[in-house]
């Protein structure tokens, strides 16, 4: 039985926030990784045998990790802005949003609405959001504050309309065309199913899709997610932490006991190693159960396609470069009443007959991904399809992935001027470049309960009963992963919060 300071279960990139943090504290630490690599679901990977190409295969854009991490621990990032935040194809023209071209944004808005109001809308809206993301983003990384104190940060139209009206109903107060409409509301459903005309859990989604850093941009990692895990888990190597993968976890004790198996190398069996604190970078449903305790899985609601393209297909709009309107978002059939339809379908348990989905091409911003040979005759491309909940794949998982992505490839060519699969790249065996991941793969690959890719509902980032809100009812175990309060996303906070919540005790137990 071997002692540690802290031993963090999870080596996902909030696990190792905080072991790099407690670590250049002084600490001992010990991280325990069930697959064979760090970095959890932020990671890069050949998915495709022949074709040298690393996808983010998982998680694929940064906005929520703030500057202060990255300085704090030195990592040696890139993270590129993407000059057009989106492309909302309608009809024959879209909704092409420049961030570096306000006229031509401003025109855009003028040919897909009819009239100047929305846009108007538009920019008095994110001016709101803009104030409320400079205000909100530096609290993720202190004390939970009580609800009163972010009322006054924020301002009463901020907390009226963003934390206690449903966004769906805001939206359609501001906003005028089902276009417009729709390209709000996505930020308030990325891998959350719920109802925004009703639901608050839209609301906190919401916020932390445009809070993120302080800017609520969304930033390609060159060299892919993994290059970010990858400075992360250098940054608490060289802290003097301990890594160990290929180590499943099968028991917590609220004692500090924490109990793994390894396989496949000396000295594999099961091991008990202990910690004065254990960090549980797991979903709360997981830690539930190593605790012994009953656990009720939450569900996720997305799928998630990596492909690889031979050439980006032609837009329906010959006056839009593809390649500036897939380097943003491409917004797929997701105007407000689409959403709404699809929600409903999904809800009765069937998949949407014309499924919601976003997509961007990492290679666009950021070519490094691509082997040198593929460079210039290939590109990459990430879809993310919305209203996917897990129970549409539990009868029969591959029946349903197959019928999901048939059904969401034919949404794609409805707004597309060519069919999408004649530009999907082949492999040198033949086989398509397309690889689909619903809740229940996210479940059985990566150990997601649910495939909740932010291990459950999120919650609001306040709290009366204040603390960091990584505290559990055991002293000595502390949640840092995605799970927590103020988790979700690629973002390291909880993992910097655990790490805060432990040093500011100010002793070791």
């Amino acid at each position: 039985m071997s002692g540690y300071d802290v031993v963090v279960a999870g080596g996902g990139h909030n696990g190792l926030v905080a072991a790099a943090y407690l670590a250049r504290a002084g600490r001992k630490v010990l991280v325990l990784e069930r697959l064979g690599h760090a970095g959890g679901l932020a990671i890069s990977t050949r998915a495709f045998p022949g074709v040298d190409v690393r996808l983010s295969r998982y998680s694929y854009l940064v906005s929520l990790l703030p500057t202060k991490i990255a300085q704090d621990l030195g990592l040696g990032l890139e993270l590129r802005r993407r000059r057009y935040a989106s492309y909302t194809p309608k009809g024959r023209t879209g909704l092409l949003v420049d961030n570096g071209d306000a006229t031509r944004t401003a025109a855009s808005f003028r040919e897909v609405t009819g009239a100047e109001t929305d846009h108007q809308a538009w920019q008095d809206f994110y001016d709101l959001v803009g104030r409320v993301a400079r205000a909100l983003a530096p609290t993720l990384l202190e004390p939970l504050r009580p609800a009163r104190d972010i009322e006054r940060l924020v301002g009463p139209e901020a907390w009226r309309d963003l934390f206690r009206r449903p966004i769906g109903e805001v939206v359609d107060e501001r906003f005028g065309d089902d276009t417009v409409r729709g390209v709000v509301l996505t930020d308030a459903l990325i891998g959350t199913f719920a109802d925004p005309a009703t639901d608050l859990l839209a609301n906190r989604c919401f916020l932390y899709h445009v809070i993120g850093d302080g800017t609520g941009e969304w930033n390609v990692p060159v060299g892919g997610m993994g290059a970010v895990s990858g400075a992360i888990e250098a940054a608490a190597r060289q802290a003097g932490a301990e890594i160990v993968t290929g180590a499943e976890i099968v028991g917590i004790a609220p004692s500090g006991e924490v109990t793994f198996r390894t396989s496949g190398r000396p000295g594999a069996g099961e091991h008990t190693v202990t910690g004065g604190h254990v960090l549980a970078n797991l979903p709360p449903a997981v830690l539930d159960r190593l605790l012994g305790r009953p656990a009720t899985a939450p569900e996720g609601a997305q799928l998630k396609v990596n492909m690889v393209l031979s050439r980006l297909p032609r837009l329906k709009d010959p006056a839009v470069d593809p390649r500036a309107a897939f380097s943003g978002t491409f917004h797929i059939n997701e105007g407000r009443d689409q959403l709404a339809r699809a929600y409903e379908q999904a809800a009765r348990g069937l998949i949407p007959d014309l499924p919601p989905a976003e997509v961007y091409c990492h290679s666009l911003t950021d070519p490094s991904i691509l082997g040198p040979d593929l460079r210039g005759r290939a590109e990459t491309m990430t879809l993310f399809g919305l209203h996917m909940p897990a129970r549409l794949f539990r009868a029969d998982p591959e029946r349903a992935r197959a019928e999901a992505l048939r059904a969401t490839f034919a949404s794609i060519d409805q707004v597309l001027a060519e069919p999408l699969d004649d530009c999907v790249l082949r492999a040198p065996d033949g086989t398509p470049c397309v690889e689909a991941k619903t809740p229940v793969d996210l479940e059985t690959e990566a150990g997601l309960p649910g495939g909740h890719i932010f291990h459950r509902d999120l919650a609001w980032p306040y709290a009366d009963e204040g603390g960091w809100g990584v505290e559990t009812e055991h002293e000595r175990i502390l949640l840092c992963g995605a799970g927590a309060r103020r988790g979700g996303g690629v973002s390291g906070i909880p993992g910097h919060n655990a790490a805060m919540a432990l040093l500011s005790r100010g002793r070791r137990p």
